[in-house]
C-alpha cells in the first residue's frame, strides 16, 4: 500500500522525464492515505511522500516502510518503524530468486541519479555474493 502523496510525486517525476513506476500499472497496490501525521514531523525537511508514507506506517506497524532519504529513515526508525531502503529490497529480491544479480540494478540506479558510495556498493555486492 502507498499513500496518494507518493503517487503524486511519482507522476511529477514522470512528467519531468524520469523513469519511475506508474502506480496504476500495479493492480495489487492499494492507495491508502494516513489518518494522522505527527505535528513535529512537519518541521522536518521531508517531502509530502515521505511524510505520508511514514504516517501510514505508524498506522500499520507490522509493515515494512520503504525509504531512501536519510532524514526520513532516521525519523522513522526513531519512531520504532521497520525501514528498508531500495538496496535492501534488491538484496531481498535476489535472496528470493527474483533476480540473479544485483550489480546491474545498482548500476542502473546510479546512472539514473541515485547516490551510492563505493563503500556501500561494495558492501551490497559482498552481501549478494557478487564481489569481483
Amino acid at each position: 500500500m502507498t499513500p496518494e502523496a507518493v503517487k503524486k510525486e511519482l507522476e511529477e517525476g514522470l512528467k519531468r522525464g524520469y523513469d519511475v513506476p506508474v502506480i496504476t500499472n500495479y493492480d495489487w497496490l492499494q492507495l491508502v492515505n494516513p489518518k494522522y501525521t505527527p505535528s513535529q514531523w512537519f518541521s522536518l525537511d521531508l517531502g509530502a511522500g515521505e511524510l505520508a508514507a511514514m504516517s501510514l506506517a505508524l498506522e500499520k506497524p507490522s509493515h515494512v516502510l520503504l525509504l531512501d532519504d536519510m532524514l526520513a529513515r532516521r525519523t522513522a526508525q526513531a519512531a520504532g518503524l521497520t525501514v528498508w531502503g531500495t538496496l535492501r529490497v534488491i538484496l531481498e529480491a535476489k535472496s528470493q530468486g527474483l533476480t540473479d544479480k544485483v550489480e546491474p540494478t545498482i548500476t542502473v540506479l546510479q546512472q539514473n541519479g541515485m547516490w551510492i558510495s563505493s563503500k556501500v556498493r561494495q558492501r551490497i555486492l559482498r552481501l549478494a555474493g557478487e564481489m569481483k
